[in-house]
């Protein structure tokens, strides 16, 4: 459930090799996920600031308030701790952290996702330092590395395992009373998910979502990201189960939509086309393909069965420490598909008033072509209940 000791070291070396190479002296970022990445310490952001410090020479630094040493202790943060005594303090949490750093330093990087505020707390406490915006570390994010693989793989198997409970319980209500509200299969799989996790592993590392998703039935699910409700799922409707679930910090997602009785043809047709767009398009995910060109390739599988207009969203996107991370399967993402990337493939039909229809599955880009990590039964036949 952890990476090995040795996963830090070598990633440090990396971005050591990446800040020479842009003639940056140090970076410093302060985006929950990118901690994660680089020192292992997975936390609750708030208005305390969190950060790690890589310099090209020297010790990597973890900045955190003194509320958070011990738990940055148990959890074995690959960083040197520097602790600061509360917020805002008399000393700015970054001053303390200048206090701590080894060297001169001329150009510091950052995160684009650093805020203006704290980009000029950063100038404040490093009087002539240069801030330097920097995707140096997003971009490495992009490629998992086979320990990184690892966990994602046993995510998928409980995500899978998530789904399959899921359908479980709907198939076992024997009235229309009995099948679950929106809520109530969301809760179920949720805890589900979480008991699997913690009887089957050690060392759990816990982030903010460890399992969950979405679920909605009839035409709330033409509603991508809508919330659960408390409404029943009924019989004759289709219903979607949007799950995932993080081990070692790294999510997957499975999603599939299930059709609550002997389909119509309407409801047919609409799922044999997601079916068809989202087996194309994830065997377009292949090493040297654009993520535009991808999308393209899956979306057109819709276009040309004249459900243009029911289109909402892309083909995917990139899946690591967040569920939604670059790359983009996009159009206007014209990133090159490389071995290691880990992305979603989730073409979906939104009719409204009706009800949505998605599949996705984590795929995991190889030298060979595409590989679900997620592997639920996607036909028909499998994804029918109570017919």
């Amino acid at each position: 459930m952890r990476l090995p000791p040795t996963f830090y070291p070598a990633l440090h070396d990396r971005v050591r090799i990446a800040l020479d190479r842009a003639g940056l002296d140090a970076l410093l970022l302060d985006d929950p996920l990118d901690v994660a990445y680089l020192t292992g310490f997975a936390h609750f952001p708030n208005e305390r600031p969190v950060a790690a410090w890589v310099p090209r020479d020297g010790e990597v630094l973890l900045l955190v308030p003194d509320l958070e040493r011990e738990y940055a202790l148990d959890q074995r943060a690959a960083a040197r701790l520097v602790v600061y005594p509360e917020f805002p303090g008399e000393r700015g949490p970054f001053t303390v952290l200048a206090d701590a750093v080894a060297g001169a330093v001329r150009r510091v990087g950052h995160a684009p996702s650093t805020s203006t505020g704290r980009v000029a707390a950063l100038a404040a406490a490093f009087p002539g330092v240069e801030p330097v915006t920097s995707d140096l570390v997003g971009r490495l994010r992009l490629r998992k590395t086979p320990e990184e693989i690892t966990l994602h793989t046993e995510a998928a198997r409980i995500a899978d395992a998530m789904l399959a409970e899921g359908a479980r319980l709907v198939a076992a209500a024997t009235g229309p009373d009995d099948l679950p509200t929106e809520t109530e299969l969301a809760g179920h799989v949720t805890r589900f998910g979480t008991a699997m996790m913690y009887a089957e592993h050690d060392d759990v590392v816990v982030v903010p979502m460890l399992t969950g998703g979405l679920v909605y039935g009839g035409a709330n699910s033409a509603q991508p990201h809508r919330l659960p409700t408390a409404d029943r799922l009924r019989r004759g409707e289709p219903f979607m189960l949007s799950l995932g679930c993080a081990v070692g910090g790294r999510f997957v997602e499975s999603e599939r939509t299930f059709l609550l009785g002997e389909p119509t043809a309407e409801q047919r047709r609409y799922y044999q086309v997601v079916r068809e767009a989202q087996e194309t398009g994830t065997e377009a995910l292949r090493p040297g393909v654009r993520c535009v060109d991808a999308n393209r390739t899956c979306l057109d599988v819709i276009r040309r069965a004249g459900l243009a207009r029911f289109l909402r969203h892309r083909q995917g996107h990139g899946i690591g420490l967040g569920f939604h991370e670059p790359p983009w399967v996009a159009d206007g993402d014209e990133t090159v598909l490389e071995p290691g990337m880990v992305l979603s493939s989730e073409p979906g039909l939104y009719v409204p008033g009706h009800a949505g229809y998605r599949i996705s599955d984590t795929v995991l880009v190889t030298a060979a072509g595409p590989r679900r990590l997620t592997g639920y039964p996607r036909d028909l036949d499998d994804i029918v209940i109570g017919a």
